[in-house]
């Protein structure tokens, strides 16, 4: 691919995981909003159910656009991914019920769960055989910008929480025509067959959970799952674990905010590492990294400096962790199954975003969340690692991603 396609290959993908980002935060910022001026009459039942419904919509959209996006390219799929989630968000503020609200974030939730897997897809097959970790890791630092960009945003915008969801519509809508003008198409399998090269290919995605990737597509499964409960249980209890841990609510929250500035410095770490000595080594390292941090993180410390020392290390670990099974699936799929491969993890791992924050938060309830929650978290981490140790080796630098023997 000639230099300048690549770039726009990485700005655009980059953009869209932006987004995603972007929308987290945004309806998380909203709902104490939504629930002090009881918009739509919407209550916490209420925004629980349109918060996870967002999640599921992200889940089913991730699953599907897989095969779609092997059979037909990444270009296409990705700009109507882009295109879907910008047009629902945009609607979001001006439904008048729960019940619409929940359908408008399930549609978008489609679209935005559809972009990370073919953004990450696209990236890697746009970087040289031997950096497929790298581009992964380097795509999901702009999930982190997009997050801190609605911070900023929430807090301009203050009470008016509406122009959140306009400013992500109308950024996503922007976007649409610069990706139609510049974003390349990456697939080499539908390269060629527009090129009357080759055959449409077949893409059956019960391949996936055939031999010889039945061990790779539960491995990397069953990691990812344990990877986003990680994420998404942290990035929403953290504060909270830390206020029953005797901790006050400032420091708290400098602690999220610790916890993601050594995530962003993990994803520009790990992901060079990974492609330097090996993709598997490096992750069950990261996974087994974060497990021991985390029961640190259960004893409480006095010293501020340290206990932000020992949250800063925890998100270099934990979140680049997650990512860095994306980076194994550019190495262990053909090419013709592996966005389909890439977007069935996304969605398993969306389980475990759902997963996560649930069971975290009925600790909380219960009055059990510190220190017992990072003791749930280190065993999460554990089986992560335990799941990638049964994953093969892959052979780097190979025209052709091929699983090499168990190691």
């Amino acid at each position: 691919m000639q230099t300048q396609n690549r770039k726009w290959v990485v700005i655009l993908c980059w953009l869209t995981v932006v987004f995603e980002g972007f929308d987290l935060v945004a309806l998380g910022a909203s709902i104490p909003t939504l629930l002090d001026t009881q918009h739509a009459g919407i209550d916490a039942a209420g925004a629980t159910f349109v918060a996870t419904i967002s999640l599921v919509g992200v889940g089913i959209g991730a699953a599907l656009i897989g095969p779609i996006s092997d059979r037909f390219g990444r270009r296409l799929p990705l700009i109507i991914c882009v295109l879907l989630f910008s047009i629902f968000t945009l609607l979001f503020p001006l439904m008048p019920t729960v019940a619409t609200m929940g359908l408008l974030r399930l549609l978008a939730g489609l679209g935005l769960g559809g972009c990370m897997p073919i953004a990450i897809t696209a990236m890697q097959e746009a970087s040289s055989s031997e950096r497929k970790a790298h581009s992964s890791t380097l795509t999901m630092t702009g999930y982190h910008v997009g997050a801190v960009a609605a911070s900023v945003v929430a807090l301009l915008v203050g009470a008016n929480w509406q122009w959140l969801f306009y400013a992500g519509g109308i950024l996503g809508l922007l976007a649409v025509p610069l990706m139609w003008a510049k974003l390349p198409e990456t697939s080499p399998v539908v390269k060629a067959v527009k090129a009357d090269k080759a055959a449409a290919p077949k893409v059956r995605v019960g391949d996936l959970l055939r031999k010889p990737y039945l061990r790779i597509t539960l491995g990397l499964w069953v990691a990812a799952f344990m990877g986003l409960l990680l994420v998404y249980g942290l990035n929403t209890w953290l504060p909270q674990l830390m206020r029953q841990a005797g901790y006050n609510v400032a420091d708290s929250l400098v602690l999220l905010l610790v916890l993601n500035v050594g995530a962003i410095a993990g994803l520009l770490t790990g992901g060079r590492v990974a492609d330097r000595r090996g993709v598997k080594g490096t992750t069950m390292f990261w996974f087994a990294s974060a497990a021991v941090l985390l029961v640190i993180l259960s004893i409480r410390m006095e010293n501020q400096l340290v206990l932000n020392g020992v949250v800063l290390v925890t998100g270099f670990f934990v979140f680049c962790a997650q990512v860095l099974v994306y980076g194994f699936v550019g190495y262990l799929y053909p090419r013709h199954i592996v966005a389909s491969g890439m977007g069935f993890v996304s969605a398993v791992g969306r389980l475990g975003a759902i997963t996560g924050p649930w069971l975290t938060g009925t600790l909380v309830a219960a009055d059990l969340a510190y220190p017992f929650s990072f003791y749930v978290f280190a065993a999460a981490a554990v089986l992560g690692l335990v799941a990638v140790s049964v994953v093969p080796k892959a052979k780097r630098g190979a025209d052709e991603p091929v699983a090499a023997p168990a190691g």
